[in-house]
């Protein structure tokens, strides 16, 4: 129904079109005494029919056209972000003041001055919306927004947001700045969420549940962004000019990548590493050497401390009160105030490995 409005409102315009063309030509060529006559309206009536029918038959291209760029128009500006549309318009505003204080002498110029006015004004404000978006990630001192001390950028790679630790990790705050998901890595996980491979579409699924819990749970701000080389090269290049270009650092827990982004200086930061920094001193069955301080709350037992201050409590331990004696390690409890490891004391004349 409405595509048959469309072409009807199309073929009117035509009408109208050829009604007005008709009137202006005939006026032009000194034949305005025809339009009282029954001659005149037999030629508006024909020039109606001819361009309204014209126009008609057209209208379904025209409206497919017309269709296609609205659709391509939304696309776009879906990707584009408010902050990058007021950065846009801001460029286009100095790039056609500059055009305009140039062209001031091109309107002299005779019979061409016009013309290289529109040209310079064309040419200054596409600069102006260039330059302005090639500079979005850079601050009003000319330091990039990544360099900034308290405002950090990290882009995500797709192994961190798959494996999910980085949840967590920002769920207690110990992240600042802002997280920047690329519009190329959200794309890869859509890819692997819609993967015939039973295993690969559920890493894909699992990054696209953890990307929605960062966006709704996590304390730091999560932002998708498009880069414009996107579909150009490999994800993990894209990345790494992305953050190049942002002076932000990376994101990740691919060894193979981190090991790239270091050598193009660019600063990674790998969960992997900060899993292995926080990984616990002792485990349970490790044997070590303590120095028993006090006694415990229990009979029986002894107190000793490690090196960093973890607190040892030794089971049978307290009758050893300021010796170094051997113990085996039976538990560890990580709590908010910090570890406890939970021992019992060891046999001499058993081996005991430091």
């Amino acid at each position: 129904m409405l595509d048959r409005i469309l072409r009807f409102a199309f073929g009117l315009t035509g009408a109208v079109t050829g009604v007005t063309l008709t009137r202006f030509l005939l006026i032009q060529n000194g034949l305005r005494n025809i339009l009282d006559s029954s001659q005149g309206t037999l030629w508006l009536v024909g020039a109606a029919a001819a361009c309204g029918g014209m126009m008609y038959l057209l209208s379904s291209r025209l409206i497919r056209v017309m269709t296609t760029t609205l659709e391509q128009t939304e696309i776009f500006v879906g990707h584009v972000t408010l902050y990058e549309m007021i950065i846009a318009a801001g460029g286009l505003i100095a790039g056609l003041i500059v055009a305009n204080l140039v062209s001031i002498p091109l309107y002299r110029i005779p019979v061409l001055g016009v013309t290289l006015a529109i040209m310079m004004n064309v040419l200054f404000g596409f600069s102006g919306i260039y330059f302005a978006l090639m500079k979005r990630h850079e601050g009003i001192h000319g330091v990039k927004d990544g360099s900034l001390p308290g405002a950090s950028v990290k882009l995500l790679d797709t192994s961190a947001i798959i494996d999910g630790r980085i949840l967590d990790v920002c769920r207690t705050g110990f992240l600042e700045g802002e997280l920047v998901v690329p519009g190329f890595v959200l794309e890869e996980l859509r890819h692997l969420a819609d993967s015939h491979d039973d295993l690969v579409r559920a890493k894909g699924r699992r990054g696209l549940d953890v990307l929605n819990a960062l966006k709704k749970d996590s304390r730091v701000p999560v932002r998708i962004e498009r880069f414009h080389q996107e579909g150009a090269t490999e994800v993990d290049e894209q990345l790494l000019t992305s953050a190049k270009e942002m002076g932000a650092c990376v994101l990740t827990n691919d060894y193979n990548l981190a090991k790239v982004a270091a050598i193009r200086n660019i600063p990674v930061l790998n969960v992997n590493d900060l899993a292995n920094a926080l990984k616990p001193v002792a485990l349970s069955g490790e044997e070590m050497m303590v120095r028993i301080i006090k006694e415990g709350k229990e009979p029986g037992q002894g107190v000793g401390y490690l090196e960093d201050g973890t607190m040892v409590v030794v089971e049978d331990g307290g009758r050893f009160k300021g010796q170094d004696v051997g113990v085996v390690v039976t538990s560890v409890l990580q709590t908010s105030a910090g570890r406890m490891v939970f021992a019992k004391y060891r046999e001499p004349h058993l081996s005991l490995v430091k």
